[in-house]
């Protein structure tokens, strides 16, 4: 980012932040990439929520693509991980 390159690649840029850090973090990463390729590797999927294009691969091969709101409306692997982030999500003692 601070070489102004075209493409920009995060590996798990957020993984260890708190939710309201890493709302802040990912509103900068959006302002400062405008106008560039952004790869972002994560397993959570609030990171990935306002992709244009997601790819979710299942031991190295890519088994579905396309924008959240499509990928939670068809059976498959995301739909999958958003059903199981519910539970732990909602879950309570």
């Amino acid at each position: 980012m601070l070489k102004d390159a075209p493409i920009i690649i995060l590996d798990e840029a957020t993984s260890s932040i708190d939710p309201e850090n890493e709302y802040l973090i990912q509103r900068a990463i959006s302002n400062l990439s405008k106008g560039k390729t952004v790869i972002i590797i994560a397993h959570r999927i609030v990171t990935i929520e306002e992709a244009d294009q997601i790819l979710v691969l299942d031991d190295g091969e890519i088994v579905q693509r396309g924008k959240h709101r499509d990928l939670i409306e068809e059976e498959g692997l995301y739909r999958s991980f958003m059903r199981i982030r519910d539970k732990v999500e909602n879950w309570k003692i």
